[in-house]
């Protein structure tokens, strides 16, 4: 479970993606749209995520290069694109292993990664109507 994905993410199922019984521990990021931002002049009332073509192949590039480095851990990572309200879930990752510091370093470089490596943008909304591009450089 690696995708970019217009669907609402779920969180149970990317724990169910990276659970085994040899896991004693699992950790999860979830990143949901908040109702404020440093660059905004009001309150944010939601987001358009838009996506490049190539980034569910990013995405899932991004998951197999640190499966490969933390080869004990079981990874999943979604992006949700599209509009979003605050509340929505924009990005899930999950992180499993038998012990739990290398499951929260495994999952927090990955969430790091697909923020950094990723090419989504986001248009956000604001009370007064007014909107601007995150993400853009």
């Amino acid at each position: 479970m690696n995708e970019v994905t217009e669907e609402p993410l779920d969180i149970p199922a990317h724990v169910a993606a990276v659970s085994t019984g040899s896991c004693g521990a699992v950790v999860t990021f979830i990143g949901q749209v908040r109702d404020h931002d440093p660059d905004a002049a009001g309150q944010v009332t939601g987001l358009d995520y838009s996506a490049h073509p190539d980034a569910g192949r990013i995405l899932a590039e991004i998951a197999d290069r640190f499966r490969t480095e933390f080869p004990q851990v079981n990874l999943a990572v979604s992006h949700r694109i599209g509009h979003l309200d605050v509340g929505d879930l924009a990005l899930v990752a999950a992180a499993a292993s038998a012990h739990r510091g290398v499951a929260f370093e495994a999952c927090g470089r990955l969430v790091e990664a697909v923020k950094a490596e990723v090419p989504i943008w986001k248009k956000q909304y604001e009370v007064d109507g007014s909107h601007a591009w995150v993400g853009l450089a």
